[in-house]
C-alpha cells in the first residue's frame, strides 16, 4: 500500500466514525407515517455539534482530495 491509500484509508475511518457521532434531526416513524417533516426549520447547531459538523466538512473534502490523488497514481494496466 502507498502512503495515500494508508491516508485515504484512515480519513475514512474517520469519517465514518464522526458520521456515527451525529444527532439525528429525524426519527424513523416519520418517515413511513407521512408526518409534518421539521427537517428544515430553523434549529441553530450549538456546543459540540458544530465541532462535528466542521470536521465531518473538513474529512469529506479531504477524503475527495484523497481519492483524486490516489485514483492518479493507480497503475493501469492494458491487455
Amino acid at each position: 500500500m502507498k502512503a495515500v491509500d494508508i491516508l485515504l484509508l484512515i480519513v475514512s475511518i474517520l469519517l465514518t466514525a464522526i458520521i456515527v457521532l451525529q444527532k439525528s434531526s429525524e426519527d424513523a416513524t416519520s418517515a413511513f407515517t407521512g408526518e409534518k417533516s421539521d427537517l428544515f426549520a430553523n434549529k441553530k447547531e450549538r456546543g459540540i455539534d458544530v465541532w462535528i459538523k466542521w470536521i465531518t466538512m473538513g474529512l469529506s473534502i479531504a477524503f475527495l482530495l484523497l481519492a483524486i490523488i490516489a485514483s492518479f497514481f493507480t497503475v493501469r494496466f492494458s491487455i
